[in-house]
């Protein structure tokens, strides 16, 4: 039946809500990587609180107008109005007030959500209330979904996206250098109130899939797993498009195969274990690759302090020295080097003394500081600069 899903063979319903939360996931990655970039992650979480009085005033006036309330348009118009209002009560209170922004996005935050609780309780104890349905906004709901909801979602999302990948230089340089963006001209506080907005868009049209509390992941956990993956800006965009997308598909195949298990929070168990694959698998960043890393940097030490110990004819004391000059060949069983043990460690002792006489050197000492203990001089210096240091070695000292 999984493969089924995956293939959009479970009926009209499913493939409405898989292509409608991969469309979701591909532009809330992307915006996402933007405000992940800006180190501005916790105001998606006071953007996707904030929507929850307006949803539930909207729905009253729709009732109040003779309607029954359960527009996705008008609720979604709602949603974003309040969402809004919020947004600007954030920036409010950090501009004319000694909160910092932090503080503010926590008490409007709190304070927002707190009102749609009450709200929706009022709207539970009355006769159209009872079966609106808006406790799903809170963790998505795709039961019922209709064509007409499904393109709103996919056509917001697609929207969003293209109004991100336009405004792309601009944030990423803002993100990076804002004083910079300023002398280039760059309206630094009208870009971030661009980038809100985009934010404020995604949290509203996923409202219907992810739900207001699990949008918030969505934002953020696919820009993070696709940092691991690269050291490029632009990629960490692409990545975290490609990695929403994927969250959003997959988890809305999943939550097809089970009618009882939920949309949003599948969408998002699943955004975390590709973020998990990210943290343990990625080739640079990831935690395998790092301890790989420490581990060839510890070889690459023992192997050289071996060296020079054997240039020098000193005791080794350390075990895993010892084996790693006898595995390679450089050190017989008894202790003693062998012809080849005694060549690298004579190479080795060369170029620790040449690093040693370039500090000595005036227009060289500037290069010192590349000296790591593991770095050969050959890699930096030109073949003229090593005979000149050669030429003012004691040849006693060169061997």
């Amino acid at each position: 039946m999984l493969f089924e899903a995956l293939t959009l063979q479970l009926g009209y319903n499913a493939t409405l809500v898989a292509l409608g939360a991969c469309a979701l996931g591909i532009s809330a990655g992307a915006v996402g990587a933007f405000l992940y970039l800006r180190k501005r992650a916790l105001v998606s979480d006071a953007i996707s609180h904030a929507t929850l009085p307006g949803l539930a005033l909207a729905f009253l006036l729709l009732v109040a107008l003779g309607g029954d309330g359960r527009s996705l348009p008008a609720l979604m118009l709602g949603s974003a109005l309040s969402a809004w209002f919020g947004l600007w009560t954030v920036s409010w209170l950090t501009r004319r007030t000694r909160l910092t922004e932090d503080a503010a996005i926590g008490a409007v935050l709190s304070v927002f959500f707190g009102f749609g609780i009450v709200l929706l309780t009022i709207i539970q104890t009355m006769e159209s209330g009872r079966q609106a349905g808006l406790e799903g906004f809170l963790l998505g709901s795709t039961a019922g979904m209709l064509r007409a909801d499904a393109l709103l979602i996919a056509a917001g999302g697609a929207a969003v996206l293209f109004a991100a990948l336009a405004l792309r230089r601009p944030l990423l340089m803002i993100a990076f250098d804002e004083g910079y963006a300023q002398v280039q001209g760059i309206n630094t506080a009208r870009l971030d109130m661009w980038l809100m907005t985009l934010i404020l868009a995604v949290t509203v049209v996923g409202l219907k899939i992810v739900g207001l509390i699990l949008i918030v992941a969505m934002l953020i956990i696919p820009p993070v797993a696709a940092r691991f993956w690269t050291e490029n800006a632009t990629q960490v965009v692409i990545l975290s498009g490609v990695f929403g997308g994927l969250s959003g598909y997959a988890g809305a195949a999943l939550s097809a195969t089970a009618p009882d298990l939920p949309t949003g929070p599948i969408i998002v168990l699943v955004a975390f274990a590709l973020f998990t694959l990210s943290l343990f698998f990625a080739p640079s960043r990831g935690i395998l690759a790092s301890a790989l890393q420490h581990r060839q940097l510890q070889h690459r030490v023992h192997l050289r302090q071996g060296l020079l110990a054997l240039a020098h004819g000193q005791p080794l004391y350390e075990d895993m020295t010892r084996r790693m000059l006898i595995a390679k060949g450089l050190m017989r069983a008894d202790g003693v080097p062998t012809d080849e043990g005694r060549n690298q460690a004579a190479q080795t002792l060369r170029d620790e003394s040449r690093w040693q006489e370039l500090r000595r050197v005036e227009e060289l000492a500037e290069l010192a500081p590349r000296d790591d203990g593991l770095t050969r001089i050959e890699d930096i210096l030109t073949p003229d600069q090593i005979k000149l240091l050669d030429q003012r070695l004691n040849p006693q000292g060169v061997q």
